[in-house]
């Protein structure tokens, strides 16, 4: 079980969703072994078939009996044969009955001579006519070479054949450095993009209008003495548009476009990366003006000698390679290096200095109105039902970036397409929603009575609890319904997006994350395993509070960890620096938040217990209670909802 209910949760949700909808099957593609034997079995036969056939053409071209020479001589003493015709080595008898018959001779030896050793007479040979065909040159030869020709150009095919399929594999050692960066050409229309199909991000796009204009007319800033920054690095969450941003400003200046991943560079081969490099700075400068982009620099650029991520020598060289062509020996003004990167404190501070990467452009997850907008983009192509609001949908989406906003529009297209309807809905959305932040339902997962009414209770809890305390979210919707990994969830969104978090708002979010732990425990004297990620992420906020943002009365003002603590197999790992006492104290603070959060949670339960089991009963009967109908309950419970106003008097 599970609900949304703070910003560190849902994105933790969205995440889980993400990764149990978005897998990359691999391995699909044809073998290319097994590929090679086929097409050399297929060679084979082809070529046996050619010899067959050849074969058969030589051995049927004539349709006359054959005789021996001998035989030749005895009919011509018989006086059988009116006429022999000579073709090299070839004769043609024409007999007095009309019979013909062929047969052959020694080519280096006269016919006369040859009959005359067989015992023909001269009268007996003056008797028959004799005539002489000379072979044309060309035929001659061709009948001649034949035998030998044939079978060679059969080779030669077999080899040029074998080779092809060779060099995908071993021939490609030939080619290792040169780069695999993809252009797009500026007079490619179909994949040009600009700023009009980028929404959001106003300033990044601000700031990024200089390098359109320094590539469009160049010659403004050099007669003023200004220099264009030659690198462009690009910072945001995962999903925030950072390459189709890039890809904009090469549109809007209508200049060539090479992209290449960070990981591309680095090869199982010794200096492969600094020859692409080379490589690809050779290729842009002959077609400046243009943009090279780097996407995940952090793969080649991170900090040298310390060996961290995996760093070794060859990704060294490339990045050193990288640093060159920016800012070396050979400046060049007309190419603009723009890269991008979500792990921007991991970057070798050489690359990041003026000269290289002078130039850092932010990206923010979209606000409300820019989620609007990006929708709006998304909806371009997509038949839309008369219900449709792109308003309610954006507002429903607080922390969704501009990938994850794609995803919901494309999956209310899959659910209408699925139900054959020609026309997107506003239900489609509202299900794409929670499918992208938590998977897809599991309507196989079928829950006894015991575990429904539990599970009804639980999510009653969390409803409930961030109905009464004055800092938490409203409820938007509950659902007793399994959705990937959670038997249910308690979905509640701010009115509007913000930026910072209070410490009330964060006290709440914790009471709020243990309503189901007391409703279980209030209700059926009880608990199960159904709180254990409600436990890890009020825990995880109540150390931040203490560790990071000087929340605690007793710990003070002081960040004992950073933001990002250091990588170990794959999983962060705190950098503290504190000593064992400190450790025992943050320890001591964070359950004393927890404690004390639970009893507020508790204090609610209890003194609010009808409320709790009309929610729970309305939960089993209809499993799924949307904004409106949860909020007549509570005002028929005593409870008046939160509104915007309430909100803003809060804060």
């Amino acid at each position: 079980m599970a609900n949304p209910n703070n910003k560190n949760q849902s994105t933790d949700r969205r995440t889980k969703g993400k990764k149990q909808f978005k897998i990359v099957i691999q391995g699909g593609g044809k073998n290319p072994r097994g590929a090679m034997w086929r097409n050399f079995l297929s060679t084979i036969l082809l070529i046996l078939a050619v010899l067959i056939l050849y074969s058969a053409i030589t051995e049927g071209r004539s349709k006359n009996p054959q005789i021996s020479i001998s035989e030749l001589a005895q009919n011509i003493s018989a006086g059988e044969i009116s006429k022999i015709t000579v073709e090299g080595s070839k004769l043609t008898a024409d007999y007095s009955d009309g019979v013909v018959k062929e047969s052959k001779k020694e080519s280096d030896i006269a016919l006369s001579e040859t009959l005359v050793n067989y015992g023909v007479t001269a009268e007996e040979l003056r008797a028959v006519e004799l005539d002489i065909k000379e072979q044309s040159g060309f035929v001659f030869w061709l009948v001649t070479l034949s035998p030998i020709i044939l079978p060679l150009l059969f080779i030669i095919f077999f080899l040029w054949f074998l080779s092809r399929q060779v060099k995908g594999a071993g021939m490609q050692a030939f080619t290792f450095g040169q780069s695999k960066a993809r252009m797009i050409s500026p007079t490619d229309k179909k994949q040009r993009v600009t700023f009009k199909d980028v929404a959001g991000v106003k300033e990044a796009k601000q700031e990024l209008l200089e390098i359109v204009d320094f590539l469009r007319n160049p010659k403004k800033f050099l007669d003023i003495g200004a220099q264009i920054p030659k690198g462009v690095i690009l910072m945001g969450a995962p999903g925030t548009g950072k390459t189709l941003l890039a890809r904009a400003v090469a549109g809007e200046a209508g200049v060539a476009f090479f992209s290449i991943s960070g990981s591309e560079f680095v090869e199982m081969f010794v200096g492969v990366g600094a020859s692409r490099v080379r490589d690809l700075f050779q290729l842009a400068k002959k077609a400046a003006p243009a943009i090279v982009f780097v996407d995940e620099i952090d793969a080649v650029g991170r900090v040298r000698g310390i060996g961290a991520g995996g760093g070794n020598d060859e990704r060294e060289q490339t990045l050193n390679q990288i640093l060159v062509e920016m800012d070396g020996f050979e400046p060049n003004e007309k190419v603009i290096v723009m890269a991008a990167t979500n792990r921007p404190d991991v970057l070798d501070p050489a690359l990041l200095r003026p000269g290289r990467f002078d130039r850092r452009v932010i990206l923010d997850l979209p606000d409300r109105s820019d989620r609007e907008e990006i929708l709006n983009i998304h909806a371009r192509k997509k038949p839309f039902a008369e219900d449709v609001d792109l308003k309610v949908i954006a507002e429903r989406t607080p922390g969704f970036s501009g990938a994850d906003l794609y995803s919901l529009m494309n999956e209310g297209a899959i659910l209408a397409a699925r139900e054959n309807r020609t026309k997107v809905s506003q239900y489609d959305f509202i299900r794409s929603i929670e499918k992208v932040m938590l998977g897809p339902e599991r309507k196989s997962h079928i829950l006894s009575k015991k575990e429904k009414e539990i599970t009804a209770y639980h999510e009653a809890g969390h409803a409930l609890v961030a109905s009464v305390l004055p800092y938490a979210d409203p409820v938007h919707k509950i659902s007793i319904v399994a959705r990937g990994r959670a038997g249910g969830y308690t979905l509640n969104l701010p009115i509007e997006d913000r930026r910072l978090q209070s410490k009330n708002e964060f006290l709440d979010d914790i009471a709020m994350a243990l309503g189901g732990y007391v409703a279980e425990r209030e209700v059926f004297g009880d608990t199960t395993t159904g709180p254990s990620n409600d436990l890890q992420v009020s825990t995880a906020i109540a150390r931040d509070m203490v560790t990071k943002y000087g929340m605690s009365p007793k710990m003070g003002p002081v960040a004992l960890e950073g933001q990002d603590g250091k990588m170990l197999f794959g999983r962060g790992v705190p950098d503290r620096d504190y000593s064992e006492r400190v450790s025992a104290e943050i320890d001591a603070e964070v359950s004393r938040i927890i404690k004390e959060a639970l009893d507020r949670a508790a204090e609610v339960i209890t003194g609010h217990r009808p409320l709790l089991d009309a929610i729970a009963q309305r939960l089993i009967e209809v499993e799924t209670l949307e904004r409106e109908e949860f909020e007549n309950i509570l005002i028929a419970g005593g409870i008046t909802p939160k509104k915007k106003k309430d909100i803003e008097h809060q804060g």
